[in-house]
């Protein structure tokens, strides 16, 4: 876990991420138990509410599912879940603000392509 907190984000939005960006990374899997209410609550010193509100939004996702008495844990679909709504939020939240930014600073497609491809060059 990440111990530190942002201020531009509610607590129990960061909890959920927390444990989404786990999975995708591949640091808990499909059937992993993820950390309790209480222990997310000590580790952040924050209320354990708040810690559920997080946890809870993910079993409403169906990232997470709930075994009585023993805690929660990572569904099949999570990471798929996760990805895909990931994705989804992409464009608005990454892409959008670049081609503003490129039109504002003159910058045309053909640049952007090449910028793009050379990161995914790197990577490779």
């Amino acid at each position: 876990m990440t111990n530190q907190l942002k201020d531009d984000q509610p607590i129990f939005l960061q909890i959920a991420e927390v444990i989404e960006t786990s999975i995708v990374e591949g640091q808990r899997n499909a059937h992993d138990q993820v950390p309790s209410t209480n222990e997310f609550a000590n580790f952040y010193q924050i209320n354990p509410a708040t810690a559920a509100k997080g946890i809870n939004l993910l079993v409403d996702q169906g990232i997470l599912f709930k075994k009585r008495g023993v805690g929660m844990f990572v569904t099949d679909q999570a990471k798929q879940i996760i990805l895909e709504k990931r994705q989804d939020s992409f464009y608005d939240h990454y892409m959008k603000p670049l081609i503003s930014e490129a039109r504002r600073i003159h910058l045309n497609k053909a640049q952007l392509y090449n910028w793009i491809e050379e990161g995914f060059t790197d990577e490779d």
